[in-house]
């Protein structure tokens, strides 16, 4: 099968989807790998490493699109590429689909085979682990008096006290973002609606962390002493409830810190509106607020080592066995189906947009066969099914 390795174009996107040593990978198993040219050179992989691994470097995307069975990048397709998309293409990349409908549409059109990569991951995305890091140091960053910020250092001077931190979610972003700033030195409470996360979280740290159940009267108590708050919840789409409302937000200190990694339009905190790289801060309320969209961009050679490591053995399997027998062997992968010839396969699109779909097993024909199972990828839930 022909692979193509796709140069992201979204802006502030530096990562790429596969280094120098998955492409060779993929050749070793005996597939043409193309590369399109730049596609790595911002996250520290010149084009001359790609083609020392064997693959064929090309210079634009629509070579790639239209030569190439299977197709992979980092971040979701731009309009530009609509049209590049070829029935029965497959196609991996972070799609996002319940939040951006013309993407889906496109690909319903094109009836292309589309995974969206964020629901795919067994163990969790390493981005989410670089975005709790990363965005753990921006948070800090933007404490700096010169950034707005109340001018507190993390773990405090001889005489002067260390930030007070509140990280909503004990996920993996979470989790990430605890480990940083605890080695830090910061004074740190976990907010979480499990009381088992919480446990065990307070045995690892060995009870140097405060934890607390999540909920708006909980959090309202703790914000006027809060330093800096980061949002790592994953909150569920169509919830037009705010978990910190603007309020909320009034209540903390002038030059206090909210770091919204989780990034979700109508998300937890009514006062989030999205930044880029170039202009990442605003102040709402006294308070500054650093809400990148794309906080992995901002390690992208790290990042892009990690993620292309932990999604080759997807490439590998569907490549190797098809997409039937992959999602077969795979509930995680089956679960990031999103679109299959023209029909809707991601449970949580047509819950939000409306959409008839129709569950990945059974549009594969693998229903009656042992499968590998997965935990749903999120609350979601639709019966709103193709008749067929």
């Amino acid at each position: 099968m022909k692979a193509g390795i796709l140069k992201d174009i979204k802006v502030g996107e530096n990562r790429v989807i596969a280094t120098p040593v998955e492409v060779a990978s993929l050749i070793a198993d005996g597939h043409e790998v193309l590369v399109q040219k730049g596609a790595g050179v911002t996250a520290g992989f010149p084009d001359e490493k790609y083609a020392q691994a064997g693959a064929k470097m090309v210079d634009t995307a629509e070579e790639i699109y239209g030569t190439c069975d299977f197709v992979a990048k980092v971040k979701e397709f731009e309009p530009s590429e609509f049209g590049l998309l070829r029935e029965n293409q497959i196609v991996y990349t972070c799609i996002h689909p319940a939040a951006h409908p013309e993407e889906v549409q496109a690909l319903l059109d094109k009836k292309v085979i589309a995974f969206t990569a964020e629901d795919s991951h067994r163990y969790g995305s390493p981005n989410c682990e670089a975005a709790g890091k990363q965005g753990a140091l921006m948070g800090l960053e933007s404490m700096l008096t010169i950034n707005g910020g109340k001018g507190k250092f993390v773990s405090g001077l001889g005489a002067a006290p260390g930030m007070k931190v509140l990280i909503l979610g004990g996920g993996i972003v979470g989790q990430a973002a605890l480990t940083v700033l605890h080695a830090l030195g910061a004074w740190v409470t976990v907010a979480d609606i499990n009381i088992g996360t919480l446990r065990t979280l307070q045995n690892q740290y060995q009870q140097t962390i405060n934890t607390m159940i999540s909920n708006r009267e909980n959090i309202r108590q703790i914000l006027p002493e809060t330093d800096m708050l980061l949002n790592c919840v994953k909150w569920p789409k169509g919830n037009t409830e705010y978990l910190v409302t603007k309020e909320m937000v009034r209540s903390m200190e002038p030059g206090s810190v909210i770091v919204d990694i989780s990034n979700d339009d109508q998300g937890a905190i009514e006062t989030f509106h999205e930044t880029t790289h170039e202009n990442p801060r605003y102040v709402e309320e006294g308070v500054v607020h650093y809400c990148v969209s794309n906080i992995p961009g901002a390690i992208a050679n790290s990042t892009s080592v990690a993620y292309a490591a932990s999604v080759l053995p997807h490439f590998t399997s569907i490549l190797k066995n098809g997409v039937e027998e992959a999602c077969a062997r795979d509930g995680f992968l089956r679960r990031s189906l999103t679109t299959y010839k023209g029909y809707l396969t991601h449970e949580e699109t047509s819950a939000l947009q409306n959409r008839p779909w129709i569950r990945p097993e059974q549009i594969l024909g693998i229903a009656d066969r042992e499968l590998d199972q997965a935990p749903p990828a999120t609350v979601t839930r639709s019966e709103n099914f193709i008749k067929r």
